[in-house]
């Protein structure tokens, strides 16, 4: 952020202003600053929201039934907390900027970050942390090539037979074995107990031989790959709210009363209904879960997923039926008002609240102890993937509509 405001505020750093039709270029030198910035952000955002969520998670000993209680609650106020900053950045700061000072609305960006860091490391005393187990990937490496060494070895049906170190050499002091599952027998091999590894009398070396926890970490994962793809798939839809509809928006009539709304101010309405959604869901529909269904914890994760996932597909419904009526009033030859957008955000709303905030919830409650950072940002990655997948239906939709030289959204 200080790397961008500079860019903001020292005239050598940003371009000079366009003098009617003619637009100076821009010095190398600008760019490299500007874009300098930029990607220390995305760079910043990726390591801050793959390892803040989960040392929030770990704050609350799943062992204790009220802290348990408490850290299902805090995956719902920690994605409230998002969403209110991302909704003081998109109305106060964007006044700011278009109507003060570009600088200015970057510098108070820069400053709650540095406010943010000092409140981060004026906690560090009292937090609970778990100490480091080693790279992830690494420790899925060393299973995908000690199962791959052992492809001739056949694996005991007993499953006793299997290696498994004591509890106290465990990566991770305060996690726990996992208990060996019959899918995906292959990796058993790597915690098969062969000839060699049975004669030796040094430690096996964890590239030959791996524990059964070791094992059923990467099994995990597996098993998480399908619900990681509906959520890549589910990220798709949403990336269309910042791209597709701002871009309907643009051909709509923007005054509702006296009042002119831009297109994408539209992302506070939507922001405002995560933001009162989350509180209804926690508050209201918690409760009401736990009463109507037997488990006495409400609806689990798959099934809020499940029902943003449902949510999402209405809400397309509804931006198709709104894109069809904005098609039919061009061609008579009318314009229509925004305002038949807001039931499609209030939609994406509350599919958010549901989805995104059901994904957080999964991704770290069956992430292996060793790979809850890693499980969250799997959850980043769907999203971003989803952004990049969205990007190719426009190429696909521009192929599709070449012949008419112009796409359905330039039928204004």
């Amino acid at each position: 952020m200080l790397t961008i405001t500079l860019s903001a505020a020292f005239s050598l750093l940003k371009p000079i202003f366009c003098k009617g039709n003619h637009c100076p270029s821009v010095i190398e030198a600008q760019k490299l600053v500007l874009f300098s910035g930029l990607y220390l952000i995305a760079f910043g955002k990726g390591g801050i929201y793959s390892s803040l969520l989960p040392l929030g998670a770990d704050q609350f000993e799943d062992r204790n039934s009220d802290e348990l209680e408490k850290k299902k609650s805090f995956f719902n106020w920690f994605y409230f907390s998002i969403c209110f900053g991302s909704l003081i950045s998109s109305t106060i700061l964007v006044w700011v900027e278009e109507n003060i000072d570009w600088a200015l609305g970057f510098g108070i960006s820069a400053l709650f970050v540095a406010l943010a860091l000092g409140a981060f490391l004026y906690g560090t005393p009292i937090y609970r942390l778990q100490r480091p187990g080693g790279s992830p990937l690494k420790r899925i490496l060393q299973v995908l090539v000690a199962a791959l060494r052992k492809t001739s070895i056949e694996v005991p049906t007993d499953n006793s037979h299997l290696y498994e170190v004591p509890l106290n050499n465990l990566i991770v002091k305060e996690s726990w074995k996992l208990v060996h599952s019959n899918d995906f027998r292959f990796l058993d091999r790597a915690a098969t107990i062969s000839e060699s590894d049975a004669r030796s009398t040094d430690s096996p070396s964890p590239w030959r031989l791996c524990s059964v926890t070791q094992v059923e970490e990467l099994k995990i994962l597996l098993r998480l790959l399908p619900i990681w793809v509906g959520g890549v798939i589910y990220s798709v839809s949403y990336a269309q709210m910042s791209t597709t509809f701002i871009e309907q928006g643009n051909t709509m009539e923007t005054k509702i009363g006296c009042f002119s709304f831009p297109p994408a101010s539209l992302f506070a309405f939507e922001t405002l209904i995560v933001i009162l959604w989350v509180f209804i869901y926690d508050t209201l529909l918690v409760n009401i879960g736990k009463k109507f269904i037997e488990n006495g914890h409400g609806i689990s994760w798959l099934q809020r997923m499940g029902i943003g996932f449902l949510l999402m597909m209405f809400g397309m419904c509804t931006v198709a039926l709104v894109e069809a009526k904005r098609l039919e009033c061009v061609r008579v030859g009318k314009t229509m008002s925004i305002a038949w957008q807001l039931p499609q955000y209030f939609i994406f709303g509350v599919s958010e609240v549901f989805s995104f905030v059901g994904q957080i919830e999964f991704f770290n409650y069956e992430a292996p102890n060793t790979m809850k950072s890693t499980c969250n940002a799997f959850f980043l990655l769907t999203m971003s993937l989803g952004k990049l997948l969205e990007f190719s239906c426009y190429y696909i939709s521009d192929l599709f509509y070449y012949t008419r030289r112009k796409g359905w959204l330039d039928t204004c």
